[in-house]
């Protein structure tokens, strides 16, 4: 059963002489509140109180007070559509529980009748009003839209109105709980409920001409005015705090914008945060996690407080610094005569001692997780700082900001660097190029020429024959090696390479990289390979496939600089470094000790002559230096001149457990 028509439209056909008037939600909860104390001060009242909530959620939080009313009268009849458990029922005092749709669900309700007073309030939510704050709810869900809700109604206290809309409602709850017939027709009895508007207005004359206690009234409205002042107030310095933080950002922002030097943005900062704190002493200084002073570049000061300009200050044993290098997070001291922190700290005293430091906040400057300085308040008075919220979310912003223009302004100080550092990349592009180039067209100038000679000379012996087509293939055996190291190279430099690390055993690797070298050298001969292996050496970490390259390049290098009556040694074990050093050592040629370090570079050949007796592509040690140090290994070189011989090193994390 629902009813479309509204108790207040029903109200205004009846009385026409009523005029509506606009409510906030607000204002509304205020009246109430009133009226409900009213009944609560008084002595001997068993009033009539008819109160509809609209939905169940407003009923629950005022079900308390209808318990402590409950006390007070047994006519109290509660109206609300119902959203959980709200159901007709007679505990502690009558529930009617209507449809949803009915019109009482847009409408807000009390009605107070006693013997010798009665108020009422009969109201109805706006339309606009429900439609905004259904928006409102669906946009910004969350968000406490309720107190912008507007009603339009009559609030009263004449009694023929009140007896009107108690008329009303009564009936409405008839509909719902016929029931409760009998009990309602008490209360239409007692408070003449029904009675032409003449014998109301009799009534009002004679009958109930007491006097009326309005104090509780009164003093519940003077107590909401009260609080509603202190809200605007705290409303007010709320949007006032928010729009100094603003303008004070804003100020910082456009220092950024207009200078990329730091010191001047550092120097605003401080300025513009000192004032506006009203701090006795600001500091903004740069420095990183390990430091153990910093310099104070920047400083605002009130008169008369000590300056700490261009010193060193101490960070070594500031608990406090460690504290905002170890959390990531500022610090914020209310009392230093209090503290903990400073209270074990014999330097930290000394510091608050020398400079009157009462009240102290440390924020740190950081950028992407890395600190890059620190911005410090002190408060010197007598009386601690009472920190405000506001204030420490001011700080941090600041904070942040600095630290986008020292980030800003270091990128701008390397912008030349990193020029340079372009211009030489681009040289070395070019020389890789030119240099790739002769290394592919002097094997190609061999092959054209031999592949010519066998066809424009078809009465050549077989004897020069077979030698210009070992030729051709070994030039062309040597551009596929220069292509696929190449190609393998540009892959490791370019981090194309995916890495598949694993437990590994070295000998196992080893005997696979022999193998291969010995497939590579055919039938050619090789000097003799010892190997030296501890049995006990624990497994490493690596990507199987390319330690194996590392150690067959290795391997395949002293070959070719050592003659075959020479030696190859490979040797392992543990180093401090908790790593395990391969070395792989030969009794050939040797490098020079000025070329040690140069071996590793693209297409490095010892000299010229080489080229013609020894093969390679000038690019094997280069990739092994890329192989090992993606798994956070170090490779090297040694050897005491021409013909000593070599050793290579390079190192390989081992398994632990």
């Amino acid at each position: 059963m629902s009813i479309s028509i509204s108790v207040l439209t029903g109200l205004l056909q009846v009385l026409p002489q009523l005029r509506p008037q606009l409510y906030f939600k607000a204002s509304l909860t205020a009246l109430s509140h009133a009226m409900e104390d009213q009944v609560l001060a008084a002595t001997l009242e068993q009033p009539l109180i008819i109160a509809n909530f609209q939905r169940e959620r407003f009923y629950r939080q005022e079900a308390h007070r209808y318990q402590r009313l409950a006390q007070k009268s047994n006519q109290i009849y509660v109206l609300s559509a119902p959203e959980t458990d709200f159901s007709h029922s007679s505990d502690f005092y009558e529930k009617v529980a209507f449809e949803p749709d009915d019109a009482l669900a847009q409408e807000w309700h009390l009605v107070v009748i006693a013997q010798n007073y009665s108020t009422c309030l009969i109201c109805r939510e706006c339309l606009g009003s429900i439609v905004k704050n259904q928006q409102q709810k669906y946009f910004t869900p969350g968000m406490d839209t309720d107190t912008a809700r507007r009603f339009e109604g009559i609030w009263t206290s004449e009694r023929g109105v009140s007896l009107k809309a108690a008329e009303l409602l009564l009936d409405r709850i008839l509909l719902y709980r016929p029931e409760l017939l009998e009990k309602i027709e008490k209360a239409r009895q007692r408070f003449g409920i029904g009675r032409s508007a003449s014998d109301i207005s009799s009534q009002n004359r004679s009958e109930f001409a007491y006097d009326i206690d309005t104090d509780p009234f009164v003093q519940r409205l003077v107590t909401y005015l009260q609080a509603s002042q202190y809200k605007l107030h705290k409303a007010y310095r709320s949007i006032s705090a928010q729009a100094r933080k603003e303008r004070l950002v804003n100020s910082i922002s456009s220092a950024i914008r207009r200078s990329l030097k730091p010191e001047e943005v550092v120097e605003i900062a401080a300025q513009e945060l000192g004032q506006n704190l009203e701090a006795c002493r600001c500091l903004i200084y740069r420095s990183q996690e390990h430091d153990t002073q910093a310099i104070v570049e920047q400083e605002f000061l009130m008169p008369g407080v000590l300056s700490l300009s261009g010193q060193p200050w101490q960070l070594a044993q500031n608990s406090l610094f460690e504290e905002i290098v170890n959390t990531g997070e500022g610090v914020c001291v209310a009392d230093t005569f209090s503290d903990y922190r400073i209270k074990k700290s014999k330097a930290l005293g000394y510091v608050i001692k020398k400079f009157g430091i009462r009240s102290w906040l440390m924020e740190p400057v950081l950028y992407q997780g890395r600190l890059l300085g620190v911005v410090e308040l002190h408060y010197c008075g007598e009386k601690p700082h009472q920190w405000q919220t506001g204030e420490l979310d001011l700080v941090k912003a600041i904070a942040t900001s600095i630290g986008a223009a020292l980030i800003q302004a270091e990128a701008y100080a390397n912008l030349e660097t990193l020029n340079q550092q372009l211009e030489a990349l681009d040289r070395t592009r070019s020389n890789l190029i030119a240099i790739t180039g002769h290394e592919l067209r002097t094997p190609l100038s061999t092959i054209q020429v031999c592949l010519e000679s066998l066809a424009t000379e078809p009465d050549m012996p077989p004897e020069l024959q077979q030698v210009m087509l070992s030729t051709a293939l070994e030039d062309s055996e040597r551009m596929r090696k220069l292509i696929q190291d190449f190609l393998t190279l540009s892959n490791l430099e370019s981090g194309r390479v995916e890495w598949h690390p694993e437990p590994l055993n070295l000998q196992e690797c080893i005997d696979l990289a022999l193998s291969r070298v010995c497939t590579r050298a055919g039938n050619e001969k090789i000097p003799s390979i010892a190997i030296k292996i501890s049995p006990k050496l624990p497994l490493v970490k690596a990507d199987g496939d390319w330690l194996v390259e590392v150690l067959a390049k290795l391997v395949d290098n002293s070959c070719k600089f050592t003659p075959v009556t020479g030696e190859v040694n490979i040797h392992a074990d543990e180093n401090d470094s908790q790593m395990v050093q391969v070395t792989v050592s030969d009794t050939g040629r040797g490098i020079e000790p000025n070329r040690l370090e140069a071996v590793f570079e693209l297409f490095y050949q010892e000299e010229g002559a080489l080229r013609r007796t020894v093969g390679g592509t000038g690019l094997g040690l280069a990739i092994c230096r890329q192989i090992v140090n993606n798994w956070g290994g170090n490779i090297w070189v040694e050897s005491t001149g021409k013909n000593q011989g070599s050793r290579f090193y390079f190192t390989i994390p081992m398994v632990y457990g």
